[in-house]
């Protein structure tokens, strides 16, 4: 089979899990309390008020027409206005999703600079300081919560010592040295958790890489210790890492700072 044709059926298998699952959303929208046009008449309530409000939203209309009208925006590429502020939601998803992304690469970078070595680094060590030392790392980043991390930092580096921007955001077009002061402490706080799981991850599948017969065969080949490691065992022990690195990104992306 093709690669193109691989993708296709992939691709054509991923058609009814998005339709169920849309119609999954738009179900739970309809089994929330109270009365949308009601909430957004405001206390008057006024009738014409009202009335107005479900003619242009389409709540006078049956579900199965409201489901096809909401579908069809969505494919459009048409979210909808913001109830907040009547900013249409692309425009806001457009303003925030270069944040998004580089909060999120600055977040995966450190994980990466911090849990992948410490995880080589106990499983070369196992048994040693260096284990210990790496395992009590891996538990306090998974044992502190980031909002509790995020105030202390703010704390110490904002209001103590004033190196920090406590909050804001600069573009690096405009200012590279302002973004990274103002991304590098929710970046930590978020690739502080990230790092201890991938640390946990490198840790184990180094340890089963490192048992294997290659390893073995490589070892009694004269190679030396370093090239081992580096080489032949972390190069496959990194597959699962990165894969699972990935997925925790994504989530952790949701997190706001």
């Amino acid at each position: 089979m093709s690669l193109g044709l691989y993708i296709a059926r992939r691709l054509m298998a991923l058609v009814p899990t998005l339709l169920f699952v849309s119609v999954l959303i738009f179900s739970l929208q309809q089994l929330l309390p109270g009365d949308p046009a009601l909430a957004l008449a405001g206390e008057e309530r006024d009738p014409q008020a009202v009335e107005a409000i479900r003619k242009k939203y389409h709540l006078d209309r049956p579900l199965p027409v409201q489901y096809g009208i909401w579908i069809g925006n969505v494919l459009r590429g048409n979210l909808g206005e913001s109830l907040r502020n009547k900013i249409p939601v692309t425009e806001l998803l457009r303003s925030k999703l270069p944040v998004t992304v580089e909060l999120a690469l600055l977040a995966m970078g450190i994980a990466l600079v911090i849990g992948i070595p410490a995880g080589v680094a106990a499983a070369v060590g196992r048994g040693t300081a260096w284990d210990l030392g790496a395992n009590a790392f891996a538990l306090w980043g998974l044992s502190t919560p980031n909002f509790w991390l995020g105030i202390l930092m703010i704390l110490l580096f904002s209001v103590q010592l004033g190196w920090l921007p406590a909050s804001g955001y600069v573009s690096p077009f405009e200012d590279l040295g302002a973004n990274l002061a103002a991304m590098i402490m929710p970046a930590f706080v978020l690739g502080n958790a990230l790092a201890a799981v991938l640390m946990r991850h490198t840790r184990s599948a180094m340890l089963q890489v490192l048992s294997a017969d290659y390893i073995r065969t490589a070892r009694s080949k004269g190679l030396r210790e370093a090239p081992v490691v580096l080489k032949h065992a972390l190069r496959n022990a990194l597959v699962p890492v990165v894969t699972l690195g990935a997925l925790r990104t994504s989530k952790a992306d949701s997190t706001r700072w």
